[in-house]
């Protein structure tokens, strides 16, 4: 499988007549898009707004982020099963609207929704102050269930991806990136020096608004399976899910995955990239064990030397993460694990709600419980008060002159377990 990504950088959005591409803006014709949008009934209002970085904006709840792409060339299109038809992706074409993104925000779904300042201290906790943002301010209807709710928030982010990214089908890239994988067969007779190492990818499919989706299949459905890396490039993979916002995978997070990213950079220099392993994080012990069983075996089919193990969310999905980590190493293969840590203010509680000696090479994209003051901003897009329910915050986190006290964990992307975040680690 081999895919073909073309970057048309973008430097600022700018509201326009026409939705199109010149010298790196990208213009928008926000009444076409808007009166788009709006065709879905279950949409009571919607604002378009644009947050740049090192402006002093504050979007607040986010849901969701999501990078526009377009498919020029190969089958399907982008996020397919719900923008397109259900073909497998990952090869051919795919140009990427580099430095913009939409922002899905607006009235509460779930408890566990986000903020993004573009400036300040907490631009410095989140990726997504850097990218040049078309922030969709969704209000829906009252008289529908909350998971309806959210699959109408996250059904306009994705039209209005789609919408911004096909204006860059018009403009030639200004530089291109290559990823391929060769079939199983034809990988194992490839760097036979070479570790195989392949990413077992764990996807939040805890239900009640904690779910992902596979090609619009919920992952809470799937028996885990293997599938090319650049199927996720090509948006295979989307996030539905509020779990909190600083380990929140976004959909933007899984198309610019850095760690498949990372292990395509070491293939066939230090590892034999094989491919990658979607597994999902249920709630019940026998949904656990099932998934666990069935990844450790696909672990041994693919005759691996080592995995590396991500996880979203935390508490629950600790479980998932070390089951497959034992079963796996149990089977004499290494594992690498990438999480996140809950470890109280002071950072002196256990930090996983489960261990096993065996997961003894862990990466931690750190503490979500640190506490930071987040200063008042001159335009806040979404309701502020949300700040008070959100995961995080608490009643009086919203201060009386419009700063912020919360955790980290209010941050969306803060300590993102894909390693798509802002923070690392200094050894003493």
């Amino acid at each position: 499988m081999k895919l073909e990504l073309g970057y048309v950088p973008i430097s600022d959005i700018k509201f326009d007549d026409d939705t199109c591409i010149t010298d790196d803006i990208l213009h928008v014709n926000a009444n076409e898009l808007a009166a788009m949008l709006k065709e879905d009934e279950r949409i009571a209002s919607l604002e378009l707004d644009i947050a740049r970085p090192g402006e002093d904006v504050r979007i607040i709840p986010v849901k969701d982020v999501i990078e526009p792409r377009v498919k020029v060339e190969g089958k399907g299109g982008v996020f397919p099963g719900f923008m397109s038809k259900v073909n497998t992706v990952g090869s051919g074409k795919t140009l990427v609207m580099k430095g913009a993104a939409v922002v899905t925000c607006g009235s509460i779904i779930g408890f566990q929704e986000g903020i993004i300042d573009m400036s300040g201290p907490g631009a410095e906790y989140t990726p997504y102050s850097k990218t040049n943002n078309l922030v969709l301010n969704i209000i829906v209807k009252e008289d529908m269930e909350r998971h309806e709710k959210e699959e109408c928030i996250r059904m306009t982010g994705l039209k209005a991806a789609k919408y911004l990214g096909e204006a860059a089908a018009k403009v030639k890239p200004a530089y291109t990136e290559t990823y391929e994988t060769p079939a199983i067969i034809d990988g194992c007779n490839l760097y036979k020096d070479l570790p195989r190492v392949a990413y077992v990818y764990q996807l939040q499919s805890q239900g009640l608004m904690h779910d992902t989706y596979v090609y619009g299949v919920d992952a809470k459905k799937i028996l885990p399976t293997f599938i090319y890396p650049t199927e996720v490039m090509d948006g295979a993979v989307i996030s539905g899910n509020c779990v909190s916002a600083c380990d929140k995978n976004t959909t933007y997070a899984h198309m610019n995955n850095p760690i498949i990213k990372e292990l395509y950079a070491k293939h066939g220099k230090d590892i034999n990239f094989v491919g990658v392993i979607i597994t999902n994080e249920n709630v019940t012990l026998a949904d656990k064990e099932r998934s666990s069983e069935y990844t450790s075996k696909l672990v041994e089919l693919l005759n691996l030397d080592g995995v590396v193990i991500s996880e979203e969310g935390f508490g629950n999905p600790d479980t998932d993460l070390i089951m497959n980590c034992r079963k796996i190493e149990e089977k004499g293969i290494k594992t690498v694990l990438v999480t996140d840590e809950y470890a109280g203010r002071d950072g002196a509680s256990q930090s996983l709600a489960d261990a096993n000696s065996l997961a003894n090479a862990v990466v931690t994209s750190g503490n979500a419980n640190e506490v930071i003051v987040l200063p008042h901003m001159k335009k806040v897009i979404g309701n502020p008060e949300a700040a008070n329910v959100i995961a995080g915050g608490f009643n009086g986190s919203l201060r009386e002159d419009g700063s912020i006290e919360a955790e980290i964990q209010v941050i969306t992307g803060a300590t993102s377990e894909l390693g798509y975040t802002n923070l690392s680690a200094v050894g003493y």
